[in-house]
């Protein structure tokens, strides 16, 4: 991470098989979830301890996902025994974009399409496009769904992997 801007990048990585497997931190995949918990009960104050039992999540990495979320105005927080965490704005109204922005900074498929890194290849990379045409895909895909959209998917188990 350059002049302390962050930017999250996404993983390319070979499997066994060959295939290329894209992967975003697990830092975004309980940003998502915890923000799903919220979406899940829209008036209530939902405290940490509780999201962190149903999801099986670390309370301490909660606490540290949730903090981001509440700079960007995300989820807004109750202190107190009746305390807890909710959305700032309807689910309908939050995109994953948002969120994985939120815990990350800016998404990129490789490092030197982030904005605050200047990469000495660029004139002269025969593959910026190609690159830039899959980053526009994916912030043009998490920026269409929605916390309600995510919120509402149907629950599918991982085959031959768990899913933290």
């Amino acid at each position: 991470m350059q002049n302390s801007q962050y930017y999250a990048m996404i993983s390319l990585t070979n499997s066994d098989k060959g295939s290329i497997t894209m992967k975003f931190s697990t830092r975004d995949r309980y940003a998502l979830r915890l923000m799903v918990e919220l979406a899940n009960h829209p008036n209530d104050l939902i405290p940490l301890k509780d999201i962190s039992d149903k999801q099986r999540i670390s309370l301490k990495y909660l606490e540290q996902i949730v903090t981001p979320l509440a700079k960007s105005g995300l989820v807004s927080s109750v202190r107190g025994a009746q305390g807890g965490y909710r959305l700032a704005r309807p689910a309908a109204e939050i995109t994953s974009g948002e969120i994985l922005r939120a815990v990350e900074g800016e998404l990129t498929a490789i490092p030197c399409l982030a904005s605050a890194v200047d990469c000495p290849h660029r004139a002269q990379c025969h593959t910026l496009d190609f690159w830039s045409g899959l980053n526009d895909l994916i912030n043009k895909y998490v920026d269409g769904i929605t916390l309600e959209q995510l919120r509402t998917m149907p629950e599918v188990p991982e085959i031959g992997e768990s899913c933290e």
